[in-house]
């Protein structure tokens, strides 16, 4: 068993971003009210197709097509969550994976206790900050919010018990990523503190990681990459912008920009 993260490699994420582009995955976001349009344009940007269907008939039906699932319960409402249910069921029916966003999870019930009942239908990937990721694994956390209290570090070990309970791969998110299947964990460096001063990166990045987690190969190293598209892509806009406002159009710009072949 490999017990330190070792760093995700150039070559493994121009792999996964190439047979993203290839399978250009289309991605059912079951998401929050106040991420979807900058959701949609980051999958667009990388090559994906977006969709957001959040009746509950309708839901389940376009999950068994979908090639991924998100579901975010950032703005979770009683009647969203049936629509979840059952767009969930439908997938793992149709063997489709589905990633979970826990946005919040831990100070507030009714999602906290939702989202445990969601992990007994096995999703494919998990995607948090590490006061979610704890808060998942049942363990004593603060947070405020979608905002997190705690380093990623300090959230491996919880993030590698939730891997291990759920059968996700479980992406760990901040300065550094950290991502795990139980076993392996792989750390992911980059980005900008910009990335924080918007709406909506962290949401985007759990809609890719629901695009990547659809790939065929090694599911750890697929969502690895995912999270390192998002870093780069930060990282270059934070180098072009003046701040929050400009930062937006450059960071879809970057993603639009980014070649397999540099990472080789």
């Amino acid at each position: 068993m490999n017990l330190q993260p070792e760093p995700v490699s150039g070559a493994s994420v121009a792999q996964s971003l190439s047979l993203f582009r290839q399978h250009a995955p289309l991605v059912h976001c079951m998401t929050n009210d106040v991420v979807q349009t900058f959701t949609a344009n980051v999958l667009l940007a990388l090559g994906a197709s977006p969709a957001m269907v959040v009746d509950a008939e309708e839901a389940a039906q376009f999950s068994a097509i979908a090639d991924g699932l998100l579901v975010n319960v950032g703005t979770l409402t009683r009647d969203r969550a049936q629509a979840m249910l059952a767009a969930i069921d439908a997938a793992n029916q149709s063997q489709k994976p589905w990633t979970l966003d826990p946005v919040a999870v831990g100070g507030l019930t009714f999602r906290s206790e939702f989202c445990q009942r969601l992990l007994q239908r096995r999703p494919a990937a998990i995607r948090g900050n590490a006061s979610e990721i704890l808060a998942l694994a049942q363990h004593a956390v603060s947070g405020r919010g979608v905002d997190s209290l705690h380093d990623s570090a300090s959230a491996i070990a919880a993030a590698k018990q939730l891997a291990q309970v759920s059968g996700a791969v479980v992406a760990v998110t901040g300065s550094v990523d950290y991502v795990t299947d139980g076993t392996r964990t792989l750390s992911v460096a980059g980005g900008s503190p910009l990335m924080t001063r918007v709406v909506g990166t962290g949401c985007a990045l759990s809609a890719v990681v629901a695009g990547f987690a659809a790939l065929p190969g090694e599911r750890i190293h697929h969502v690895a990459s995912a999270c390192r598209v998002i870093s780069a892509a930060g990282e270059r806009a934070a180098a072009v912008a003046n701040g929050p406002g400009s930062f937006i159009p450059a960071f879809l710009d970057a993603l639009y920009q980014l070649d397999k072949d540099e990472w080789l």
